[in-house]
């Protein structure tokens, strides 16, 4: 499965010795640097000696070999470890090789994903081969291993096969089970979930929750069914229950989720001050909402609303390695651990303006290091562009279902009853109802039906970006919706605007339609382009991207549209069954 079961071989380790006896040189000399101790908690003056991706020193001394070593002087520096993402979403139009080329220059070096485009898109040799290249990257990556669909698929018992799930369990890369989007299952009676968590806890990884809204009595049933973790908490009030059932706790800034400013609000009101079982992460945000920063934007928060510094920095550091059993390699600036450090003009300014990744320099003296992520060839993982072999029709564009979905927010959807005359080619732009087609991307199968509160003026928009990889199609005229499919499957999969037979907008998807082979940076001005043309169509919500990927998520409530039909999430039960072409 891996080619190296150990981080360093012995030739490794016994070189690291060798720095120490002055037979090698160190690769980086870090002098008189002020830098976070957390286990004195203080900020501590040391030399740190570097040997390639290792501190292999920390303390007064100054090796007696610098032959082949840089050596910088950080008096004036602070020096804090590598900031830990540990609940990323590296598929939110960006991929996992981008977006970890992007969270270095705001200091956060380490990211542990969500593997769930990977399961749903790729074959497990496929992504197991990714996983593996991805080490060769200054960003350190770890994985999730994702226990069910959080929708309705077609087949759902092959791809969350229990060899699948085992597979990936026992992957070196993975250190948790979930998140727990299927809970409602598992409370229900679902003994496969249950065996899975309980292999995961032999395992010693931990077991990511998913409980919005939860009651203190559900949350304490999913801690004796082996929850260990949430990240769902919108108040104070919501960490407090977590945190009293045992749970750590994970505080939320994200593009759908903002929380953290009014959550430590009302943590002080509260009295909450203990911060060790607190962690921060940003829920795989919209590219837009990362134009500030990542990690270093929640630590800039927390220590503007009086959270104390050295806990701020925590919180992104040493508690999610210690929490996720990896300290003795990230976390802390120690010996032993890899030389992910980040570089800051002031104790008070979170972003970096110097930063090491497994011992390189990603980003200098305010700079981008250039070449630090070689390009990847995704081919080889089975990411190309997509490759439709079949034809889309005004046939395929019937609407005569008698309740359509309306929008309530970005992501929550709820059933209505239909007042329009929906049999014509086009809908009239003085209301907010759309045409709005689910189908199959190997072209199998579709459902149709309206959607209320999506946009007022839109003619036409195709999307190959959605929770399952399927196809949406969204718009008021079909003989547009037509257009931008056939434009969205021309150019390899995407999210195609289109208005009177003209391209308005689109965003090029070509890694299999759910991911962009841009940088982040490119990504936001494309984002933010199609962000505006869907605002000026009547789009009035927050977070486009989240609209497009949850239609079909049966993690939320009321209505979804899903694989089997039109489903009914707090009765389980599908209403109207998809139309197989």
């Amino acid at each position: 499965m891996l080619e190296q079961r150990y981080r360093w071989k012995n030739k490794h380790l016994r070189m690291h010795v060798s720095v120490l006896d002055g037979k090698t040189s160190p690769t980086i000399l870090l002098k008189n640097a002020l830098y976070l101790n957390q286990t004195f908690r203080k900020w501590m003056r040391a030399n740190i000696w570097i040997c390639e991706d290792r501190i292999v020193y920390i303390g007064e001394n100054l090796p007696a070999n610098v032959k082949n070593c840089e050596i910088i002087d950080c008096t004036d520096k602070i020096l804090v470890p590598g900031y830990i993402e540990p609940h990323a979403h590296p598929f939110n139009l960006y991929n996992p090789h981008t977006f970890a080329a992007y969270a270095s220059q705001f200091g956060t070096t380490t990211l542990i994903n969500d593997n769930m485009a990977l399961i749903l898109n790729m074959k497990k040799k496929e992504a197991f081969s990714l996983l593996k290249d991805l080490r060769s990257i200054p960003t350190t990556m770890f994985w999730w291993c994702r226990f069910d669909s959080q929708t309705e698929v077609l087949h759902e018992e092959e791809i969350f096969s229990h060899s699948n799930i085992k597979s990936w369990l026992e992957h070196d890369a993975v250190l948790q089970g979930g998140e727990l989007t299927g809970w409602p299952k598992l409370l229900d009676g679902d003994d496969m979930m249950l065996h899975w968590i309980q292999e995961a806890k032999r395992m010693r990884k931990q077991i990511e929750g998913h409980f919005p809204g939860a009651s203190e009595k559900t949350l304490a049933k999913m801690m004796l069914l082996g929850a260990d973790c949430d990240h769902e908490a919108m108040t104070g009030e919501d960490v407090y229950n977590r945190l009293m059932q045992g749970y750590m706790v994970s505080l939320r800034y994200s593009s759908l989720r903002p929380d953290l400013p009014q959550i430590l609000d009302d943590m002080k009101r509260l009295g909450i001050e203990a911060y060790d079982r607190l962690l921060f992460n940003t829920d795989g945000s919209s590219s837009i909402f990362y134009e500030e920063g990542i990690t270093d934007q929640m630590i800039r928060i927390a220590i503007e609303k009086g959270v104390p510094v050295i806990d701020a920095y925590n919180m992104a550091t040493v508690n999610i390695a210690r929490y996720y059993n990896i300290d003795h390699l990230h976390g802390n600036i120690a010996t032993g651990r890899v030389a992910n450090i980040n570089f800051l003009s002031s104790i008070e300014n979170p972003t970096p303006v110097s930063v090491l990744a497994k011992g390189k320099w990603v980003k200098r003296d305010g700079v981008k290091v250039e070449d630090a992520y070689p390009s990847i060839n995704w081919a080889p993982y089975g990411l190309k562009p997509m490759e439709l072999d079949w034809e889309l029709t005004m046939d395929d564009l019937q609407f005569s279902m008698p309740f359509g979905v309306k929008m309530e927010n970005s992501v929550i959807t709820k059933p209505y009853s239909i007042a329009i005359d929906v049999s014509g080619d086009e809908l009239p732009t003085n209301h907010d109802e759309c045409f709005f087609t689910l189908i199959d991307r190997q072209g199998k199968w579709r459902i149709n039906t309206i959607l209320k509160g999506f946009a007022t003026k839109l003619s036409a928009l195709a999307s190959s970006f959605s929770n399952t990889g399927d196809i949406i199609l969204i718009g008021k005229n079909k003989q547009d919706m037509l257009h931008a499919f056939n434009r969205m499957k021309e150019q390899g999969g995407g999210i195609v605007v289109m208005e009177n037979a003209e391209i308005v907008c689109e965003l090029p998807l070509k890694l299999s339609g759910i991911m962009s082979e841009a940088s982040v940076e490119e990504l936001m001005i494309q984002e933010k382009r199609l962000f505006e043309e869907l605002a000026a169509r009547g789009y009035s919500f927050s977070d486009l991207m989240y609209s497009l990927l949850f239609f079909s998520s049966t993690h939320l409530p009321y209505i979804r549209v899903t694989q089997q039909g039109m489903y009914d999430v707090m009765n389980k039960t599908v209403l109207f069954p998809s139309i197989m072409r």
